[in-house]
């Protein structure tokens, strides 16, 4: 239980904090308007993935069977978390380029959540295995890592909004890079334990 649940702090902080449109429109709604609106697009995720993680564990369930299927996945998604690690590792000053404009609604955050392809790829290349793992531990396992995970990535942008409305600069500040770039790293490390994990499915290594 301990490991999934730091196993959510890692990728949920990761996944919250990480430049991306999603990242992008919290922050400039704050600039341009304020606080509430940065932290209504922040809960987007929320309503936009549920129906993604109900995929992805019918999926899960469905393909307990198949090392091979759930190797190639997990070799996969440890693809997408090395190159998540190396986004993290290399990230700089965010620069964002304000126009004025309405305040945008919570719907306009869930919609540009949900054309993003990244929830579908996390959950599909990542979140499957780790839930596959999670079930052999029961179901409260599952939502332990979910609530954790979701709890860290949406609280990470809500207080990253807050953060941008009190102070301009600090996206541009070392303590962001070195959080960015600390996470990168861990996310490497963890894209090496699905790869290995992968090797075992389809059992190219013991």
């Amino acid at each position: 239980m301990i490991s999934f649940i730091a196993l959510a702090t890692v990728l949920g902080l990761s996944a919250g904090l990480a430049p991306g449109p999603l990242f992008t429109l919290v922050i400039s709604e704050t600039l341009q308007h304020d606080v509430k609106a940065g932290i209504r697009i922040a809960v987007a995720p929320i309503i936009t993935d549920l129906p993604i993680i109900g995929a992805t564990l019918f999926l899960a369930s469905r393909l307990g069977q198949s090392q091979q299927i759930l190797g190639i996945i997990s070799l996969t998604g440890g693809c997408l978390l090395l190159y998540m690690g190396y986004q993290g590792i290399k990230t700089s000053a965010v620069e964002l380029n304000l126009k004025p404009g309405r305040a945008r609604s919570l719907g306009k955050g869930i919609l540009v959540n949900a054309l993003s392809p990244h929830p579908y790829l996390f959950w599909l290349t990542v979140g499957a295995p780790i839930n596959t793992r999670a079930l052999e531990h029961g179901v409260l396992t599952v939502v332990v890592f979910l609530s954790t995970f979701y709890l860290l990535l949406v609280g990470s942008k809500v207080t990253l909004a807050i953060l941008v409305a009190k102070s301009k600069t600090l996206l541009c500040g070392r303590q962001y890079l070195y959080i960015m770039r600390s996470l990168g790293l861990v996310l490497t490390a963890l894209a090496f334990t699905l790869f290995y994990d992968g090797m075992v499915l389809l059992q190219l290594m013991k």
